[in-house]
């Protein structure tokens, strides 16, 4: 089942190379039935994962170069499992939300659409530190083609910039992931790239902190982290507008990298580096927040935006409590959420605009009221509005965060001060106020319906009812948790360890 969800798609690309590009109809109905495939598959698997388990349901391992110890090895437990589902819905709402907008460009779309979903959810269940090396790469491949052959005017320069700073950091850990294979083998260990395996190596303290930087710095350039952060911008603005609302989930890999490999291999160093984490983090959510408000532009906006509710993954990260990762985890699937709504409903009304400037949205509400009334569904998701799913997230982000780090938690609270300002200066900026010179202008059509309304059913579900979610992936968190500090103990004992084991029990 797990190889079906990354083949899937990858066979589903095959044949688009020869389809001929005026054919956008066989292009968007092919490329639309492979992925509803693919989400049927996921949602399937949803509700038959049993609730409260924390051990993996689905496990495929077949020897890949024996004499070096690397296998395909893939795995899904309940993290992965919100994961992988949500790259699957993203994929179907960013087609959906670019029915018509590409013209004789879907067939690139299309392609590059499938691929990305399939690296995407093979870094989600990759369980060999090789495998997962390579769908993190693959992954990039397209999403550099993306930005470099569909974007906006400086789609070159963007692209170069996301490689550059990608690569970098891609460096870094895969030099880590040798020298840790190396490190294994000489403490007596077979040769083997598996997680689990690595996980129990002993490392002296100084290498095992230069590995978890390496690793740490990867993700944290991916995520972003304050100060890597300034690849996004530049990407977001020239990736074609709705591929944006998929595009969210490559900084999903970066937290989920963090928290599978980076504090699961070196539990150590990522105890005696969370003071750091957590602080960068901190200063993502501020800055982010405040530049956000001095943008002009409704992509940057939302870009710096989306660079704050990933320092909050942070800051729930770095907690290393069961509360606050568990928040952090779901936050990752809100982000995904309420950024793709919005994203959605900013690629909708900016082709019909033909602008995303904010001087040129006003007087919007009474034009397009539909779309109004779902832009501010997702500003208050965004807000972490009582009933929906941002809520939820953030309160278990700070009730973790309070207990190790109590003043940051409470200068994170400005962060969510910060996004209350920016976003609703946004409502009121492009939907309110007047509305001269504006044409007459479509409200919702009936396939950007079908992009919204799974987002928008899923907001409210998550801030109603969270139970389904939580009962699948808090299970997994606990035993990751006490899984590293498990292999922690075997060293230095330190108080948050104690407490982090204790309440994993």
């Amino acid at each position: 089942m797990l190889s079906i969800l990354i083949g899937l798609p990858i066979l589903a690309a095959l044949p688009l190379p020869f389809v001929p590009r005026q054919q956008t109809g066989l292009l968007r109905g092919w490329t639309l039935l492979a992925l509803l495939v693919e989400l049927a598959l996921v949602a399937w698997l949803f509700a038959v994962f049993p609730p409260g388990s924390a051990a993996p349901q689905w496990v495929e391992r077949v020897a890949w170069v024996p004499t070096l110890g690397i296998s395909y090895h893939l795995a899904l437990d309940g993290i992965s499992l919100l994961l992988v589902g949500l790259t699957a819905l993203l994929a179907v709402v960013a087609l959906l939300g670019g029915w018509t907008a590409l013209g004789e460009r879907h067939k690139e779309f299309c392609l590059l659409l499938l691929l990305l979903t399939s690296t995407v959810t093979g870094t989600f269940l990759a369980r060999d530190l090789l495998l997962f090396f390579v769908f993190w790469e693959a992954m990039l491949v397209p999403m550099i083609f993306l930005i470099g052959t569909l974007g906006g005017p400086r789609r070159g320069y963007a692209a170069l910039k996301f490689f550059l700073y990608t690569a970098v950091g891609s460096l870094l850990m895969l030099v880590a992931i040798l020298a840790l294979y190396a490190a294994h083998q000489a403490g007596g260990g077979e040769p083997t790239f598996d997680v689990a395996t690595l996980a129990q190596t002993r490392l002296e303290p100084r290498v095992e902190l230069l590995l978890f930087l390496a690793f740490a710095l990867a993700f944290a350039i991916k995520m972003p982290l304050f100060p890597f952060h300034s690849w996004l911008p530049d990407t977001y603005q020239q990736t074609p507008l709705p591929a944006l609302a998929f595009a969210t989930m490559l900084v999903k890999v970066g937290a989920y990298g963090l928290l599978r490999f980076g504090f699961g291999l070196f539990p150590t160093a990522a105890r005696e580096t969370a003071p750091l984490i957590a602080v960068l983090a901190l200063i993502g959510v501020l800055y982010a927040g405040w530049i956000a408000f001095s943008q002009r532009d409704v992509v940057l906006l939302l870009a710096y935006s989306s660079m704050a509710h990933l320092g909050f993954v942070g800051l729930g990260l770095a907690s290393g409590t069961v509360q606050g990762v568990q928040g952090a985890v779901i936050q990752m699937v809100n982000h995904g959420l309420s950024a793709g709504l919005l994203f959605l409903v900013v690629a909708m009304v900016a082709q019909r605009l033909g602008t995303t400037a904010l001087a040129d949205w006003r007087g919007l509400a009474a034009r397009l009221p539909v779309l109004t009334a779902l832009m501010l569904v997702g500003a208050f998701a965004y807000l972490g509005l009582p009933g929906l799913n941002g809520f939820v997230g953030e309160v278990l982000i700070l009730l973790g965060v309070v207990r190790v780090f109590p003043w940051l938690a409470a200068l994170a609270t400005l962060g969510i001060v910060l996004a209350a300002i920016y976003v609703l200066w946004l409502v009121r900026q492009a939907w309110h106020g007047p509305a001269a010179g504006l044409p007459r202008l479509p409200d919702l059509r009936w396939h950007e319906a079908l992009a919204i309304v799974p987002l928008v059913a899923l907001i409210v579900w998550i801030g109603l009812a969270p139970g389904a979610f939580l009962s699948r992936s808090e299970p997994a968190t606990r035993a990751l948790l006490a899984g590293a500090q498990a292999a922690a103990a075997a060293g230095a004992t330190a108080p948050m360890e104690r407490s982090m084991l204790s309440e994993a029990r």
